[in-house]
């Protein structure tokens, strides 16, 4: 089955987010030097948004704002939809597709303990139809007349 906690088990690497009071340049920052697209917005270990390319973007570039001057807070999406780890992944997709989601942070009772793209879910739905379609041709082979 394919679940939130299979995907997070595929990625490496520390949680990266910012602090609300932090300025929209060091969650920029934090994308450039993470390659990734949005950074959780976590104050005394509470997740209190997410911040994205398109947010610094549309809220700070288009009205002209400075980056280094506009606080997180001021573009964040506050109190983000979650998932938790057990959640099926093929709920996500569908909740992330309607919704136009592209990440989705993940809380295991109250904590946050990752984040997950779209690009994750798709991976790892990939990764079990690969698994299925091999498991199928064993069983052919195996079952077939000369194998």
């Amino acid at each position: 089955m394919n679940t939130v906690k299979n995907a997070l088990a595929q990625k490496s690497g520390a949680l990266i987010h910012v602090h609300s009071g932090d300025m929209v340049v060091e969650a920029l920052r934090q994308m450039r030097d993470n390659r990734v697209r949005s950074v959780l917005v976590i104050d005394d270990d509470v997740l209190v948004g997410i911040v994205t390319q398109g947010d610094c973007a549309i809220k700070v570039l288009l009205p002209g704002l400075d980056a280094k001057q506009t606080p997180v807070s001021q573009v964040m999406t506050r109190n983000p939809v979650t998932v938790k780890p057990d959640d099926r992944l093929e709920g996500c997709m569908t909740m992330m597709a309607a919704r136009g989601f592209r990440h989705l942070p993940v809380l295991d009772a109250g904590k946050v303990v990752g984040v997950i793209s779209i690009g994750d879910v798709v991976k790892e739905i990939i990764r079990d139809l690969e698994r299925n379609v091999g498991d199928l041709m064993g069983y052919v082979m195996r079952d077939s007349p000369g194998g």
